[in-house]
């Protein structure tokens, strides 16, 4: 009897030291998993090849170094000035304009030499375009041509303030051939493209009538300095 106590009680021992031995073995082995590259810590997660915020697939999240890219450097406020220095100035119409024309000088006997002025009366500024196309009387067959050393800044447009004004001097007459009398003076605006014009003609009011032209009429460029126009044509 005592012999088979014995055998039961050193069975029993053994089985728990075997069950004690597994199950260490078990958590060691758990150890060791849990410190290893793609435990339960980064588990689930996407591999760096196929993450969807991949940079230049459909879907990607923006990064800083993104926005970045939009709006480094730039100054609260630079776009807006940049739009504000890029906005186109409007070509100066008829429909804005007073057109006048005055001899020179005042006293002279004959019109030979006149100052055509235009005033922008418009709500804002706007651009001329290099001279205005003249044609002294009705029946004139070309238009008066321009005295070209008189731009003063050749390729550029004035640039025409609200109640500013600008000016082209006309020589009339400077002793040519073909004499004639003319009774009217039309004035077409250029547009900003060579052989481009803006609007209708305008009449401008003639400070005697008639004119008397010839084939040596010349105007020049328009310019806000009228002396500076007047320069190109008074000793022709």
């Amino acid at each position: 009897m005592n012999i088979t106590a014995r055998r039961t009680r050193t069975h029993r021992t053994t089985g728990r030291r075997a069950c004690a031995l597994a199950a260490g073995v078990l958590a060691a082995l758990l150890t060791t998993t849990a410190c290893q590259p793609g435990s339960a810590d980064g588990a689930g997660g996407p591999e760096p090849a196929t993450s969807a915020a991949k940079s230049g697939e459909p879907g990607a999240a923006k990064t800083d170094g993104a926005g970045a890219d939009q709006g480094a450097g730039k100054p609260d406020g630079a776009t807006g000035s940049q739009g504000a220095a890029d906005r186109k100035v409007p070509d100066c119409t008829p429909e804005h304009l007073a057109v006048s024309a005055v001899q020179e000088p005042a006293d002279s006997k004959e019109a030979r030499h006149l100052l055509v002025t235009v005033q922008n009366t418009g709500d804002t500024r706007c651009n001329l375009h290099r001279y205005p196309h003249l044609r002294l009387g009705a029946d004139a067959q070309s238009t008066v041509p321009v005295i070209e050393d008189s731009a003063p800044d050749p390729g550029k447009p004035v640039t025409l303030a609200r109640g500013a004004e600008a000016y082209a001097a006309l020589l009339v007459s400077g002793g040519g051939r073909d004499e004639y009398e003319a009774e009217s003076l039309g004035l077409t605006l250029q547009g900003p493209k060579q052989g481009t014009a803006i609007g209708k003609p305008v009449d401008v009011p003639l400070p005697a009538k008639p004119l008397y032209a010839d084939d040596g009429q010349l105007v020049t460029y328009w310019t806000t300095a009228s002396g500076a126009a007047l320069d190109f044509i008074m000793s022709r």
